[in-house]
């Protein structure tokens, strides 16, 4: 199968929420990028719902969706975190971060309604995200002459490429993004200016 270069995501944050038998569930959906945040975010909706009982969780990230992790929370095995991961899997949305914060009502609503609580509420979550479609780019920098730097605009220009962190000096430096199945014909063009080096910096 040829790499994907594009995935779908959310634009910002949003929520949901879901009742069964007096029990509620709010589901918070997060755009992210690593693992990095993940903690800081649940301590901050616990700290916004002191009373909830549990904040089941489910995470994927990566734009081949390969990296995932999920959390039961003290719900039993199976019936949080996993019903989460798996909506996340049928929209086909990475690089997101979906808590299900419950208020417990009363009522034990079994492991079938336990499962179609948290999946109707990371539903009801994505449902009230905008979902966009990213794609998947490998960031360079490239350095090279003052003499060259026309060349070179020219180049991101025709390309159509987004750059940053420019400095045009007499050794003039910028960062470059170029979408995966647009890299291996940049390189080629990037190989023949004279005086121009580049080196990868990680993908995006």
């Amino acid at each position: 199968m040829l790499f994907e270069d594009n995935y779908k995501t959310i634009a910002s944050p949003s929520e949901g929420i879901f009742k069964d038998r007096g029990s509620k569930f709010i589901g918070y959906a997060f755009p992210v990028n690593s693992e990095q945040n993940i903690k800081a975010l649940i301590q901050q909706l616990q700290t916004e719902h002191p009373k909830a009982r549990h904040f089941c969780w489910a995470l994927r990230i990566s734009p081949d969706r390969s990296v995932f992790r999920l959390n039961d929370d003290g719900e039993p095995s199976g019936t949080a975190g996993r019903p989460i991961l798996n909506t996340l899997l049928s929209n086909e949305l990475t690089n997101i971060l979906v808590v299900v914060v419950r208020y417990f009502g009363g009522t034990l609503l079994g492991v079938p309604g336990l499962i179609n609580a948290y999946k109707t509420a990371t539903l009801e979550a994505i449902h009230a995200a905008q979902i966009i479609e990213k794609t998947v780019n490998d960031v360079y920098l490239l350095k090279f002459n003052y003499l060259q730097l026309n060349e070179v605009m020219k180049l991101v220009k025709d390309e159509n490429l987004t750059y940053q962190n420019q400095n045009f000096d007499t050794i003039c430096s910028l960062e470059i993004s170029v979408r995966k199945t647009q890299l291996n014909n940049l390189l080629l063009k990037l190989e023949n200016i004279s005086g121009l080096s580049y080196s990868y910096l990680g993908s995006v």
